[in-house]
């Protein structure tokens, strides 16, 4: 099983180097300005070990070379419902494994870790958006597709 640490502030430009790959693996773009500011927040959150956004990686097997793989996520606290009484919630995203280390189980190391991290914080209820690609780890994972349609507003 690979060694999955929680990241750190210093992971952050990694981090973001990994959410570009998935991203242009969904939507191409040569669009980077997005990058500095996210590079900033990461390390803010990342800072912050009882925060409610934290990601756990896999560092590749050449040393000093880089991320391998990463999973990000957050907990929202919401109000409670008879589904999730507590009304906490997490949300998986910006999973990704750098295409040169691929199928060797380091996003499932990822995202199980990351899943041990929400158990811990008693929540019960995790969602993600899923690439087709993705969908099987997932669905071995204990995902289910939902009924609910998504919706968005963007300013």
């Amino acid at each position: 099983m690979p060694l999955v640490r929680r990241a750190v502030p210093e992971d952050a430009e990694e981090l973001v180097r990994l959410r570009k790959i998935m991203l242009d693996s969904m939507h191409p773009s040569t669009d980077v300005s997005w990058q500095p500011a996210t590079i900033a927040a990461l390390r803010s959150h990342l800072a912050d070990p009882a925060g409610e956004l934290t990601a756990f990686v896999v560092d590749a097997p050449a040393p000093g070379s880089g991320l391998a793989a990463c999973a990000t996520g957050a907990v929202h606290r919401g109000l409670g419902s008879p589904a999730n009484p507590s009304g906490s919630s997490g949300h998986v995203f910006n999973v990704c494994t750098d295409p040169e280390h691929r199928r060797r189980g380091y996003s499932r190391a990822c995202v199980e870790a990351l899943l041990a991290w929400y158990r811990e914080r008693g929540v019960r209820r995790v969602d993600l958006h899923a690439t087709a690609q993705g969908e099987p780890l997932y669905a071995s994972l204990g995902f289910t597709r939902t009924p609910s349609p998504a919706m968005r507003l963007t300013f």
